[in-house]
């Protein structure tokens, strides 16, 4: 599975890339906008979705019944987000996918004060023990949405990544651990001006 894992980030790093760097403007907005279309709902679900999300996309993440593989899954909910994010940033000069901006050290630049603090955690909180991907994607949409607003990127790969370990039982706790581990260490970075902990790409042990 840590094979299918590091696909996953490969490619929807991959996806990234050929949009940011799609020279036809007009194409790669209106592919952004069917993107965030697709927020929530199931991956293979719209028909205008599948060059993206399932073209090129490896044989071995591919699902083989009528349900969506887990590696579909993360992949479709990662770019629905990630076109989310997007909208109203110019894709060429500002992608809001950016590597080493992992998911809890971006929500704690969200935070100013401890009351702030306590909102940002409880709706990390539900992303983090959220039972389903539908209600994954429901709850991060949210915070993509904070994120936006403050013009905070994102690593979107690694969260693919991330989404993709958090469907199975086993590696859930791994994930959610350093979730945790990168909001807090942000931190104590911030209070101690520790700009080498401040930048900390956080752990990625992912090898199950």
């Amino acid at each position: 599975m840590a094979s299918e894992a590091k696909q996953v980030k490969a490619f929807v790093s991959h996806k990234i890339s050929w949009l940011a760097g799609n020279r036809n403007e007009s194409y790669a907005r209106a592919t952004l906008a069917k993107l965030r279309r697709g927020i929530g709902k199931p991956p293979g679900s719209m028909p205008e979705l599948w060059e993206v999300t399932l073209k090129d996309l490896p044989r071995e993440l591919m699902g083989k019944g009528s349900d969506p593989s887990n590696s579909e899954w993360a992949v479709h909910t990662v770019l629905t987000l990630w076109a989310l994010h997007q909208q109203g940033n110019d894709l060429s000069t500002q992608c809001m996918s950016r590597e080493g901006e992992y998911l809890g050290l971006a929500l704690r630049k969200l935070v100013a004060d401890d009351d702030e603090e306590k909102r940002i955690k409880r709706r990390f909180d539900a992303v983090s023990t959220a039972n389903s991907m539908e209600e994954i994607a429901h709850h991060l949409r949210g915070l993509i949405q904070l994120l936006k607003a403050k013009s905070i990127p994102l690593d979107y790969p690694a969260l693919a990544e991330d989404l993709f370990w958090l469907q199975f039982p086993d590696a859930r706790d791994s994930v959610r651990l350093r979730w945790g581990r990168d909001f807090y260490r942000y931190k104590k970075a911030a209070e101690t001006g520790d700009e080498t902990e401040k930048n900390s790409k956080g752990e990625k042990n992912n090898d199950k």
